[in-house]
């Protein structure tokens, strides 16, 4: 089940419910019983904790992807990015607790009141959304990386271009061969970008227990195509 809960509520779990006034009354590192008498530790939630209770309209990212995304592109809190499109507001709600400012951007309306909430709980003042495509520009220049989730991606090649400085990265996420390729050839068309690599990342969980130690029957298989890009000159 869900990993965090709100202490302005009774916790009803699997395992039976804790009562409000006991949530309320404990430290960070008690232990409290339910009514079936099985125990649970009580933390401060961590800044993944409230994520994981973040809504959901559009499919995220999931972490094994933007774990990779922050490593390959050395993203940190000087760091500025552009994002688009919103969707959920996964990825742009992890780079925010990152970085320095996210700049998000998505045309529906159904989609931006799902990140302004999540920005809400997740308390992050350091992201900014924009209703706009950035199909037609960016107004945003000398940014660190610019991360597109979009059903064509090659029609913001120019404009994310335009937007990152010398020597930033471009990500482009999609779950098909055929818009990686197109992608990737529009790339190759711009004489201010240079290709990286596309790759993809399984993520496969093992039980652990004694000595039986085996993969979990379902693994997370393929979510998508990161394909990263360098801008060499303006």
């Amino acid at each position: 089940g869900n990993r965090f809960y709100f202490r302005d509520s009774d916790v009803h779990t699997k395992f039976g419910f804790v009562r409000k006034s006991e949530i309320e009354a404990a430290r960070a590192g008690d232990t409290l019983k339910t009514n079936m008498g099985r125990e649970l530790f009580l933390l401060e939630p961590d800044f993944m904790d409230i994520y994981s209770r973040i809504r959901r309209g559009a499919q995220i990212i999931p972490i094994k992807d933007v774990g990779h995304i922050i490593a390959e592109t050395g993203i940190n809190s000087k760091s500025r990015v552009v994002d688009a499109g919103a969707g959920s507001g996964g990825l742009c709600c992890i780079l925010a607790n990152i970085c320095k400012e996210v700049v998000t951007y998505d045309i529906r309306d159904d989609f931006l009141e799902i990140v302004k909430k999540n920005k809400e709980l997740l308390g992050l003042k350091n992201l900014k959304i924009k209703k706009a495509s950035v199909y037609d520009g960016m107004k945003e220049r000398d940014i660190d990386l610019v991360t597109l989730d979009l059903p064509e991606p090659w029609l913001a090649i120019g404009p994310a271009a335009d937007a990152v400085r010398v020597g930033g990265y471009i990500m482009s996420y999609s779950p098909s061969v055929p818009q990686v390729m197109d992608f990737v050839a529009g790339l190759k068309k711009d004489e201010r970008l240079i290709f990286l690599k596309t790759i993809e990342i399984s993520e496969r969980e093992w039980d652990i227990e004694e000595r039986k130690v085996r993969p979990k029957s379902q693994t997370i298989g393929h979510s998508g195509f990161m394909t990263f890009a360098r801008k060499i000159k303006n």
